[in-house]
């Protein structure tokens, strides 16, 4: 996708959908949510916070609510465009101009304010892996007071990206010289591929 920074220019790469987008965009901004851009997409927030988006796609255009779950969805105008995935998400689709209920899209868009004023949110979670630390390391902090200061000192990420980088050695020898090498690194606070992140 062509990275848009407007909404004007959004619409106009939508030229399919430009009358549609801009009927949507007028019944939103009749509202207190402030527009911008994001994803390239049209954005539209409260208090910084993403209430609802407007997409066009080629088969259909859409309002996108970040916090849809908590709509009452009245009419039935909501789907989940991911289901089993989408957990916050909701989309209300439209194939033509005739499909727009402005008095509908209001108070969706009313109720989705509303919601975002209450902090009704789903906030997305994310895995996080478990360091496991291999044995070689563990003798190490262990015997080595200054490393293990170091280690703890660490966030979660660059502690795995040690502990995996010994893990994933198959002989023995491997794991202790990669010890070795990464030693200095750990008691600098300096993770694994910070090198490679800073370019």
């Amino acid at each position: 996708m062509k990275k848009v920074y407007s909404v004007e220019e959004y619409i106009e790469t939508n030229p399919h959908y430009e009358e549609e987008l801009r009927l949507l965009r007028d019944i939103i901004n009749t509202t207190e949510l402030e527009e911008t851009v994001k994803w390239s997409m049209p954005t539209y927030c409260l208090n910084g916070k993403n209430v609802l988006g407007i997409g066009a796609f080629k088969q259909h255009f859409c309002l996108w609510f970040h916090q849809g779950v908590f709509l009452k969805d009245e009419h039935n105008l909501l789907i989940n465009a991911q289901e089993n995935k989408t957990k916050a998400l909701r989309q209300m689709r439209f194939e033509t101009k005739a499909d727009i209920n402005k008095t509908a899209v209001l108070t969706y868009v009313k109720e989705a304010i509303e919601n975002q004023r209450l902090g009704k949110e789903i906030k997305p979670t994310r895995k996080v892996k478990d360091v496991v630390i291999p044995e070689e390391l563990k003798t190490a902090l262990q015997s080595n007071t200054t490393l293990d200061t170091s280690f703890n000192a660490l966030t979660p990420g660059k502690q795995r990206e040690y502990c995996e980088y010994i893990s994933e050695a198959k002989r023995e020898a491997t794991k202790i010289s990669r010890l070795e090498k990464i030693t200095p690194m750990i008691i600098q606070g300096i993770g694994l591929h910070d090198k490679y992140k800073n370019c």
